[in-house]
């Protein structure tokens, strides 16, 4: 069995056997990993609490016929850690991780999404901003990078400039009066702006958006994301939209 190291964020964990996990880990290079960490829930265990959701590490594994067996971890950034002390930022967290590795099992594009999750878990950690902007501003990075960008400006079957009145989900973004079809959303304006500020980087932008528009645009996230997924995200239940 060779032996090898990566970077990876620990995504989730469930028990296995009396004193073992599984850990599905995000790696760095090899994307999605599924690993049983032996003797983790045991109180001498040398790395358990290094193997929690959120945090990221460096890691030493064996690599099996079914499952991988971790060896060895070094904690690079104990983001889990400062996470899990606000609710907010937890919730948000939970459906980062839970999304990044369904995108990851259906798209291509593990390293990306590596630092793109990365970077979205250091700002829940760092409280830089508003936790349900992180995450909605990492769904649509994610979705992006997945291959699934949205538009919210231009008109995305026809390219009419923007910015337009309507969204349709399936068709992946802002639609014209003439591409309109039925089943449309009709979003304020500052809703689509803030969404579009959201994936562009423009934090100023979008910290100065009204609650109203948040929620607004936290609905439409939601919908474009399920819709690409083809089912929920179980985290985002938990998330608050007030």
């Amino acid at each position: 069995m060779p032996l090898y190291r990566d970077a990876a964020i620990v995504l989730r964990t469930h028990k296995l056997g009396e004193a073992d996990r599984i850990i599905t880990l995000l790696a760095r290079e090899r994307g999605l990993v599924r690993a049983v960490a032996k003797g983790v829930r045991r109180t001498k265990s040398k790395f358990g609490a290094r193997l929690e959701p959120g945090m990221v590490v460096d890691a030493q594994l064996y690599e099996g016929r079914n499952l991988d067996t971790v060896t060895q971890v070094e904690v690079l950034a104990p983001y889990g850690e400062a996470i899990a002390r606000d609710y907010d930022a937890w919730t948000a967290a939970s459906a980062m991780l839970e999304t990044a590795e369904r995108l990851v099992e259906a798209r291509e594009s593990s390293r990306a999404q590596f630092f793109l999750l990365a970077g979205g878990l250091a700002a829940l950690a760092g409280r830089e901003h508003d936790a349900g902007l992180v995450l909605d501003a990492f769904l649509l990075r994610s979705l992006s990078v997945a291959g699934w960008a949205p538009s919210f400006r231009d008109c995305v079957r026809c390219g009419e400039p923007g910015p337009h009145k309507a969204f349709n989900v399936s068709a992946g973004g802002a639609v014209c009066p003439s591409c309109r079809t039925p089943g449309s959303a009709a979003p304020a304006l500052a809703t689509l702006a803030l969404l579009g500020a959201l994936l562009e980087g423009d934090w100023s932008s979008a910290e100065a958006s009204e609650a109203v528009h948040r929620r607004e645009g936290r609905g439409l996230v939601a919908a474009f994301l399920q819709w690409h997924l083809e089912r929920g995200v179980r985290s985002l239940r938990l998330v608050e939209r007030s």
